[in-house]
């Protein structure tokens, strides 16, 4: 088996043969490996050729402020935050739960925690108390690291024993600083051997019939799994790479942490207040980003602008999260002469299939299986079908990126010993073995690229006085490709009103981060069932995307937009 390097060169050498990278390439050998110590500090921080060029660029538009640091400069940084957190307590396989947005420290802290071999749970700033409480008490986190603005959300909170750290300049009472890392050396010796199967992170992701599961990946799942991540974006050593992605999401951690820098290219980060596609073409025209990678929702608002006056330096344009519309492509490619490639994959995984550079491109195809990843198209007894379940098979071909669980409360971890991984994922598999995504197995549905169970908006749904029951699918979205919408039946005596519909509204945003709000509610008398009482949103779901038919009876329908008192925070 080679060596991470020379899996990384491979890839990098046959970046545009896909028939020779996927026969030739060998996932590197499990042996003990600290990406942080290993790979960062001892090679990008001391190549003559990277050290000193920007290894993260963050641009805000806002202020107008940059921040720009040197691959050497980071190494040397997250070896004092790395000091500053040893001496506070933090050990290895300690879980710290990380709630920062696109600022240095997440990259700083990133890097030190995989250096002392804790174990990183990251988490979006736009979670509300009650889930980042479930973050503390599942995740069993020991240490915080967060932004000011989120001081206030832990002070309801039970977080005994736990030490929290402020990126502030000045901390809250009961806080560090994170300030004083700064005080500590610029040097780091680890406490011993990192082995492959260490955790490294646990990320909580959305599930149809439970609370959000934990997600564990390993020092190699993540860090070596992102190989066929950078072979799918086509990234070189050298690159200005801009990915559109929020901190606490997996694909934050693919394309704005590890695949770049595996590369050897810079992380480059737009901040804006609120998206502004104008400020962000002009940002990526002067500051000559190299290759981009974004949701359909960020491409969609994209090209209602004037790209074929944005003149670009732009080599590789990528998209991610769910199926992109042609008239997107098209638009991009009329305007820049270059094709948008889609990829694959999930939080339990890195990118498994996709249309790597140099390869012909399918409309509406998710592309084929990357390097190190054997696929098939399995139907529900296990056997090969045409159109049928993603899965992953293992053995002696199991991918480097695969998770190595789902952890449980006590912290056990139930790896996949089975013959193949199941993704939950329904595809076609067409003639030339290319992937066409058909949709879900189970009713998880992704909106704004945000993944969004049915299960955790119907349990705040119905904990309102008002309502019995409710059922929540995807409706369309012009921009968002879908929005939650609540099928809703009512308590006797409640009325389905406008009156019952605002309070409903109101209720829920007060208990679900902005990615998770309701943004319609219809009224119905029952909800539809399976012969067991299962609600069958299968159906629900047909009923949205037919909604242009003529109905059979009236609707009582309400959307966020009938109430102006709802329209100041349309945060998400």
């Amino acid at each position: 088996m080679p060596t991470f390097r020379e899996a990384r060169e491979f890839l990098l050498q046959y970046r545009v043969d896909y028939a020779a990278a996927v026969a030739g390439f060998r996932w590197p050998e499990p042996v003990p490996f600290n990406w942080a110590l290993d790979w960062f500090d001892a090679g990008l921080a001391q190549d003559p050729a990277l050290r000193d060029r920007p290894g993260l660029w963050i641009v805000d538009t806002a202020s107008g402020d940059e921040a720009r640091l040197s691959f050497a400069e980071l190494s040397r940084r997250s070896n004092q935050v790395a000091n500053f957190l040893r001496a506070l307590g933090l050990r290895r396989g300690d879980p710290l739960l990380l709630v920062l947005g696109n600022v240095v420290p997440l990259w700083e802290t990133m890097l030190a925690a995989i250096k002392l071999g804790a174990v990183v749970i990251p988490a979006t700033t736009l979670l509300t108390p009650d889930e980042l409480a479930d973050r503390l008490e599942r995740g069993r986190a020991r240490f915080v690291v967060a932004g000011a603005d989120q001081v206030a959300k832990f002070d309801s909170l039970r977080a005994d024993g736990v030490t929290k750290i402020v990126t502030a300049p000045d901390a809250s009472a009961g806080w560090r600083s994170y300030a004083e890392a700064t005080g500590h050396a610029d040097t780091f010796a680890p406490d011993g051997a990192t082995a492959a199967d260490d955790p490294m992170l646990l990320y909580f992701t959305s599930g149809t019939t439970s609370k959000p599961k934990l997600v564990r990946h390993s020092h190699r799942s993540y860090p070596v799994g992102a190989l066929s991540t950078m072979y799918w974006l086509g990234l070189q050593p050298g690159d200005i790479h801009m990915n559109i992605s929020s901190p606490g999401w997996a694909k934050h951690a693919w394309s704005s942490f590890f695949t770049p820098w595996n590369a050897g290219a810079t992380i480059f980060v737009v901040n804006q207040p609120r998206f502004e596609a104008k400020s962000l073409l002009a940002t990526l025209q002067r500051c000559a980003v190299t290759t981009i990678c974004a949701p359909p929702t960020v491409w969609r608002l994209l090209i209602q602008e004037d790209l074929a006056a944005c003149k670009t330096a732009l080599r590789e344009v990528c998209s991610a999260g769910e199926p992109l519309n042609p008239e997107v492509i098209d638009q991009v490619r009329q305007a820049w002469g270059l094709v948008i490639r889609d990829g694959y994959g999930q939080t339990e995984t890195t990118a498994q299939i996709a249309n790597p550079p140099g390869q012909p491109v399918k409309e509406g195809s998710m592309g084929r299986p990357l390097p190190g990843y054997h696929i098939q198209v399995l139907d529900p007894d296990g056997n090969a079908a045409r159109e049928g379940e993603v899965s992953i098979t293992l053995g002696p071909q199991r991918p480097a990126g695969l998770m190595q669980g789902y952890q449980d409360a006590a912290g056990d971890v139930a790896s996949a010993a089975a013959a193949v991984y199941r993704t939950g994922d329904v595809a076609y598999l067409d003639d030339d073995g290319y992937f066409h995504f058909v949709g879900r197995a189970d009713d998880v549905f992704k909106s704004s690229d945000y993944r969004i169970s049915p299960f955790e908006l119907e349990s705040v749904l119905i904990e309102h006085d008002a309502v019995a029951e409710a059922a929540v699918v995807p409706a369309p979205d012009a921009i968002r490709l879908s929005v939650p919408k609540a099928y809703v039946a009512l308590v006797p005596g409640a009325k389905p009103d406008a009156a019952t519909a605002l309070s409903i509204f109101r209720h829920t945003r007060g208990r679900l981060a902005p990615f998770k709000r309701i943004r319609q509610i219809e009224f119905v008398t029952d909800l539809p069932k399976t012969i067991s009482g299962k609600i069958r949103r299968v159906q629900l779901r047909r009923i949205e995307h037919e909604r242009d038919a003529q109905p059979t009876t009236p609707r009582i329908r309400f959307s966020e937009s009938d109430f102006p008192d709802l329209q100041s925070d349309r945060s998400a």
